[in-house]
């Protein structure tokens, strides 16, 4: 699943043929993959607003104004103010593709929006998702969103403070992979960069949240910066089937220092590196250098 590296470098490399766009057209060829939120009432009225029309809760004929993300979520915001939140999931992919790129059966094209930039020049904006466990979420604006959806996460990992990722460990005695795993703690680590981050700042995954000592608190903070921006300098990183706007692969992959090596050598002590099941996810860890 892409992770906080993935979807930062996918808004980056968006943000300077989406920002100013307009959204002449768009259409869900998958109309199961869209969750329309509902508006705000009508000024007077007590009950909810009616659900916007597919095309435009999908910002049809509205200017697209910038671009926002926390943690794994990507937001497509409008100038009229209407909010666009895709998940990836596992398989999901947003692409830049030629005006007139035609969509081909057995393509997993769910949503596509035609679109015209700021210098006239035409393209579209496509959501792909083979696995369909992504999604995009519709809002009337950003406020929504926040209440709705984003207040269920924790501080951004790429921006957190030290005193915050001390406030998220202390909360739960549950191992230290758990817990930098919970969303509702950290926004936006997965299981690839948790794994670089424990081995980078010596942490024993299953060492308990809340026993992390102040002195190993900051080699942990760090290491979350860290790899988190060397990921997406990188371009994120790629397993399967993550791409970024272009269609590009990320390249931190092979910069991966335990993910994905186990029964390989540590490549700081040259200790065989071990695979442990924790949260029901694959980890591995180095014995030596990360004692538990």
């Amino acid at each position: 699943m892409p992770e906080l590296p993935e979807i930062e470098h996918l808004r980056r490399s968006l943000e300077s043929s989406l920002v100013g766009a307009k959204v002449r057209r768009a259409v869900a060829h998958r109309r199961d993959v869209i969750r329309l939120g509902r508006p705000f009432p009508n000024k007077g009225s007590k009950g909810p607003g009616r659900a916007p029309a597919m095309g435009t809760a999908l910002l049809r004929g509205d200017r697209i104004d910038r671009l926002e993300r926390r943690g794994k979520q990507l937001a497509i915001i409008g100038r009229s103010a209407g909010v666009i939140c895709v998940h990836l999931g596992m398989s999901g992919q947003l692409r830049l593709v030629g005006p007139r790129t035609r969509v081909e059966p057995n393509t997993h094209i769910h949503v596509r929006w035609w679109l015209e930039g700021k210098d006239g020049r035409e393209g579209q904006l496509v959501f792909r998702d083979p696995r369909r466990f992504g999604g995009i979420w519709t809002f009337p604006d950003q406020a929504v969103l926040d209440e709705k959806r984003w207040s269920r996460l924790g501080p951004d990992a790429l921006t957190i403070r030290r005193a915050e990722v001390a406030n998220a460990l202390r909360r739960t005695s549950r191992p230290l992979k758990t817990a930098l795993l919970d969303q509702s703690l950290i926004a936006g680590l997965g299981n690839i960069y948790v794994d670089e981050i424990l081995f980078r700042s010596g942490l024993h995954p299953q060492r308990r949240a809340n026993r992390v000592s102040d002195d190993q608190l900051g080699p942990l903070h760090r290491s979350i910066r860290r790899i988190l921006g060397e990921a997406i300098e990188a371009g994120g990183s790629t397993l399967r089937d993550y791409a970024d706007s272009r269609g590009r692969p990320g390249r931190y992959t092979a910069r991966h220092l335990v993910y994905g090596r186990a029964g390989l050598p540590c490549r700081n002590c040259r200790t065989s590196l071990e695979q442990l099941r924790i949260a029901q996810r694959t980890t591995v860890v180095c014995p030596r250098c990360q004692p538990i």
